[in-house]
Formats: structure tokens, sequence, C-alpha cells
């Protein structure tokens, strides 16, 4: 009698190159078809008690926590920023975007010092495609902070790291409504961020006001992103809105239009599609809260697949520390088994190569 024996075949994968502040990274990823997130791995965590009591607040924690040390990524609901602001920044971005191209090159970032303003497209990641998308950003300006704060009194060594640039305001005074709708929702996204970061504390087993005067003048881009209809072929895996990437401050929010494309690479190598529902935001894990953490939560990489008849928008709030803060690894996530494995930083220094121009 004669017996075969049959070996399974490796699944198919392709490398993918990540840029880095150090380098170029490299991931396997599979070529199968991206597939829906399911529930266990991004979860929808209900904000309501956010600023309930100490009670509601840890138990909030323990969901963002455990959302943290998996993928990295979760949906928010019932986060109290309304709808109208929302749905004000989206039509005005719209208006923005639809401008003849010699109008929008007049808040061109290559005017900025600091990558405020238009930006074409671009090139993110080294293995995949053109960036099919344009941009709109602006960084923080404590002038606009909803914590209203003293402009002749902020400290030197704060000052030199503000990067807000009027240039994009002022180049903008000819849309009615623009600059007010984007700074409304750009405020509302701060004071959520600044509620959030006592959570993130508390996952992170610090007391709840750790952070909180590391976010007095903090890393706060607001960012509205346009992807043009892109009716390329579903499989053609390496052709996207947005290169794969990591994010670099401690947390971004993430409001998209009902078009999606946003993909999350899992631990395995798998692309997951994280659509959107109404009335939530996504939120990941940046690389310096990773930092921060000891690799306890996951700064996953993640991508903008468009293929779509209809032109999208989406609207992320990036947000970390005051650039001119030096942080160490929180003592919470080390022990003798587990030293520290970043050296203290200088939140600026971190981001200067990304954020400032020669």
């Amino acid at each position: 009698m004669t017996t075969t024996s049959t070996k399974t075949k490796s699944p198919e994968t392709y490398k993918l190159e990540l840029a880095s502040a150090y380098g170029s990274v490299y991931r396997d990823v599979l070529k199968t078809p991206p597939r829906d997130c399911n529930s266990s791995e991004v979860p929808i965590i209900d904000l309501s008690g956010i600023q309930g009591s100490e009670q509601e607040r840890r138990a909030l924690a323990n969901v963002v926590r455990d959302a943290s040390q998996n993928t990295g990524f979760f949906y928010i609901k019932n986060h109290g920023i309304a709808r109208e602001k929302i749905e004000a920044a989206f039509k005005q971005g719209h208006k923005f975007f639809a401008q003849p191209v010699e109008q929008k090159e007049v808040i061109a970032q290559r005017h900025s010092n600091f990558y405020n303003g238009w930006s074409r497209r671009g090139h993110i990641s080294p293995t995949e495609s053109m960036d099919l998308k344009e941009g709109f950003s602006f960084r923080y300006d404590p002038k606009y902070d909803p914590q209203e704060k003293d402009l002749d009194a902020i400290p030197p060594e704060v000052q030199e790291w503000l990067r807000g640039e009027d240039f994009v305001w002022e180049g903008t005074s000819h849309l009615p409504g623009f600059k007010d709708a984007m700074l409304a929702y750009w405020q509302a996204c701060l004071s959520l961020a600044r509620n959030m970061i006592k959570i993130f504390a508390l996952a992170l087993d610090v007391p709840e006001d750790y952070f909180d005067n590391l976010v007095t003048y903090p890393g706060s881009d607001g960012v509205i992103n346009f992807y043009p209809r892109n009716t390329a072929a579903e499989d053609a895996v390496l052709d996207v809105g947005l290169g794969a990437h990591t994010d670099l401050q401690c947390f971004t929010f993430l409001w998209q239009d009902h078009i999606g494309g946003l993909q999350v690479l899992t631990n395995e190598g798998q692309w997951i599609k994280v659509p959107p529902i109404p009335d939530t935001f996504v939120v990941n894990i940046g690389d310096f809260l990773m930092r921060l953490s000891n690799d306890k939560f996951q700064s996953t990489v993640h991508r903008v697949f468009n293929h779509a008849p209809e032109d999208r928008i989406s609207m992320p709030f990036f947000f970390g520390f005051n650039f001119n803060e030096t942080c160490s690894v929180l003592p919470s996530c080390t022990d003798e088994k587990n030293p520290p494995k970043y050296e203290p930083i200088s939140c600026g220094n971190r981001f200067a190569k990304t954020f400032t121009k020669d």
C-alpha cells in the first residue's frame, strides 16, 4: 500500500518597506485580500464615563488598556464632539479642495517651515504607489487653544517649539466660514484628547493627572485629507490612497466619511478593514505612547486603500505632548525582567525630522 503526504503550502507574502526615523523597517504581508475586522480586533468603546465617577473612569481605562495592547485600534462612541461641528468641517473641507490648484498653491506646504498648509500627492511607503490624496494641515497655536492662554507668558522653552503659522488662515480668508469650522472641530478634538490622556494614564497604572503638565501646549495637529475617486482594480494591492505607516505622536482621533478605506495590518501580516461607523471616531495608538509604555501598547501599521467611485474625506487629529518635554519610559511599565527599552528623549527632538524643514 502506498501512502502519500502533502505539505501545506505557505501563504504568499510580499515585503512591505516602512520608512522610519531610524531607517527602513520591513514587514511580511499576506497577499490574501483584506478582510473585515471583528469586534475583538477593533472594539467599540463607550466614552460616556470619561468624566463620570472614579469607578466609571477606571472601568473605561480597563477596556482602553485591553484595546491598546491588542491591535492598538478602537472605535469611540458618545465622545461628546457635536455632529454639527464635524459636518461643518467636512463641508468646508470639500469647498477647500474643490478650488483650482493655483488657489490652493497660495498655502502650499512649500511655503511653510513646519508642514502647515496644502499638500499634493506624496509617497509615504517606499513599497507602495504614490499616495492618491491631497491634504490640509495646521499645527498647534496657543491663541486658539480652548484653554485660554496668556500669550505674553509662554515660557521661552515652549515658544521655541510652537509650530502654528498664520499664513494658512490668511490664504483661506476668501472661504467664508472655513477657519471657524476648522478651528471649532480642532478645539473639540483637543478638549476630548486632554480628557482621554487621563484615561490612558489610568490604563498605564499611573495617577490620572500624570500627563496633565505635558499637554499644556501639546502637539495637536488638525488635518483634513481628500482622496479623489479611484476606479483602479480592487486587487491592485500596492495602489493606495495613503501608504502604510504608523503615527508618530501619542494617539490619533480619526473621523472618516461613509466611503471608508482604512486598513490595519495585524501581527499575522493580514490587512483588515476598519470601516466607518456612524457617530464614532477611530482611535489608534502612536509611536510615542508605545515608547512610553515600553511596547505594552501597540502602534500599528495602517494605510488608506481608496478604491471607490466617490471622493473621500477624512479628518484625523494627532495628539502628543509639549515638544519641549523630555519623556522616559513609565516606571509602571518596567520591572527587573522588563527594563526600559528606550532612553529618555525630548518630544521635539524626536519629531524634528518630520515637523521641521531644513
